[in-house]
């Protein structure tokens, strides 16, 4: 005998993890910049699992949405939510972690720069990120200006201050990340007030590898020189 309900449904099973698909990869007007900055972030924070740095990678509220809906910047970063479950979503999904990004950041190109000022600022502000940064290397071509920064305030979109120097660098000072992001020569630098220094960028950091592996090898030729030359005198004392 049959105690169910005529026509009831059954019970609706977990959803289906989703893995977001492949974002568009960047034109050869943003990869220099955009790998560098991925670079000198991930290196900061190579020691906190709990932060994402990533890039082309969609931001969407759900997976359930429009695709057309959602974004891939080409850097965000966001605390307190663990890297290796957005890598796993091959993206970042809003209601998965209850918080949106805390910092994006697009680089200006011909393809996507007046979009990036306008309806990306906007979808940005709409998926609740707390700062929106735009970086143009050519001082203004792509971007309505070469640095600018945006900060979430009641939903909206507030300018943050950028300040421009006589030689024609400028900078504004980034809550998010404690740092200053500044445009010096096309160039994009991240400034450590606290440690009154900047971040080593790849470069940098590549040129300070080899100096010091050079170093390395210096010490160890004039170790190695040392220990022949004390064998050498020790034979003369034997003999």
């Amino acid at each position: 005998m049959t105690t169910g309900t005529i026509g009831a449904q059954p019970a609706a099973g977990p959803e289906p993890f989703v893995v977001l698909p492949d974002a568009p990869l960047w034109d050869m007007h943003e990869a220099q910049y955009v790998s560098t900055t991925l670079l000198t972030l991930m290196r900061r924070y190579s020691d906190r699992p709990d932060v994402v740095v990533m890039s082309r990678g969609y931001l969407c509220f759900d997976t359930r949405s429009n695709q057309r809906g959602w974004l891939s910047p080409d850097c965000l970063v966001a605390f307190g939510v663990p890297f290796e479950g957005v890598r796993r979503r091959n993206g970042y999904v809003i209601d998965e972690w209850g918080r949106p990004p805390d910092f994006v950041l697009e680089v200006g190109s011909p393809t996507t720069g007046a979009r990036d000022y306008t309806a990306k600022r906007d979808g940005y502000a709409a998926f609740g990120v707390r700062e929106y940064w735009r970086f143009d290397a050519t001082g203004g071509e792509y971007h309505d200006r070469p640095l600018a920064g945006d900060l979430l305030v009641d939903g909206g979109y507030e300018p943050i201050p950028i300040s421009a120097g006589v030689d024609g660098k400028m900078r504004g000072y980034s809550e998010a990340l404690d740092l200053y992001l500044c445009w010096e020569d096309g160039r994009l630098r991240f400034w450590d007030p606290a440690a009154g220094s900047y971040l080593n960028d790849y470069d940098e950091s590549e040129d300070a590898r080899l100096a010091a592996e050079e170093g390395w090898r210096a010490a160890e030729a004039r170790a190695g020189a040392a220990e022949a030359e004390l064998k050498r005198l020790r034979e003369q004392l034997d003999g």
